[in-house]
């Protein structure tokens, strides 16, 4: 009898940049797009049926049926329009994280891990790093720019104006509770108090900082990233880089 066989791989991988937006923006498709498609070519071609029919041998009207077309067309457009603006601002986002996550992976070569889309209760993290300077969260903000001068974003230590508005979501507590959260997870696993920083990025965006506005957190362009981690005093041994990036990779194959 032979034996039943088995995958070789026991893990699962680790998640890529931008993972969780890209589900959301395939399900959104699948949902907003292709099924009322779907739906407004099936009803066209009923009525192409029937018009057939009516100018052939057989005499229904095709009325009715161009009827019920218009309406599954009319819903089918509506359902596209409302969802738009939506489709655009997550394919906006998933460009934005994976190419910030592709911009962060050359941080490896100075002794940092990265990991992508980490998954909490509710929400996700989009970017982590562990390396000598620390542990940071990073939230990426992909945010369409306006012309003019006002195509900047101004952080003075507790809040942030995106071109001249506050976002609807504060990426300021976004951002520290995330921190918050992942210090709490890797004392959990870990039993040690690992200091977690939080990080807002908006790729392609030129910051503004007041004096002093960096100490609890970062706000920046992604590549003023590696300049501020290098002026960062080192904080944690090879040792610890490895224990706290062994926990969480265990916890992001197991979520």
């Amino acid at each position: 009898m032979s034996r039943e066989k088995r995958s070789p791989i026991k893990d699962k991988p680790l998640r890529n940049p931008g993972q969780s937006v890209e589900r959301q923006l395939d399900d959104l498709i699948d949902e907003k797009f292709a099924f009322p498609l779907a739906m407004g070519l099936v009803v066209i071609a009923f009525t192409l049926i029937e018009y057939w029919r009516y100018y052939y041998p057989q005499t229904p009207s095709p009325r009715t049926a161009t009827a019920v077309a218009i309406l599954f067309l009319g819903w089918a457009a509506l359902q596209m329009v409302r969802a738009w603006p939506k489709l655009q601002n997550l394919s906006l986002a998933l460009k934005g994280e994976k190419a910030v996550g592709q911009y962060l992976e050359r941080l490896r070569e100075h002794g940092y891990q990265v990991f992508h889309d980490v998954i909490g209760s509710s929400f996700n993290v989009d970017h982590v790093i562990v390396g000598p300077a620390g542990i940071f969260t990073i939230e990426t903000k992909t945010i369409s720019k306006p012309p003019g001068p006002e195509a900047k974003v101004i952080f003075d230590g507790e809040c942030v104006v995106v071109g001249g508005f506050e976002p609807d979501r504060d990426p300021v507590i976004q951002a520290k509770a995330q921190s918050t959260w992942l210090c709490q997870l890797l004392f959990e696993s870990t039993g040690r108090k690992y200091l977690v920083r939080p990080v807002v990025v908006f790729p392609g965006w030129w910051v503004q900082q007041s004096k002093g506005s960096t100490r609890e957190m970062w706000v920046l362009e992604p590549k003023a990233l590696p300049g501020f981690l290098a002026h960062e005093p080192d904080v944690l041994t090879s040792e610890d880089v490895k224990l706290a990036s062994f926990h969480l990779s265990r916890f992001i194959r197991s979520s």
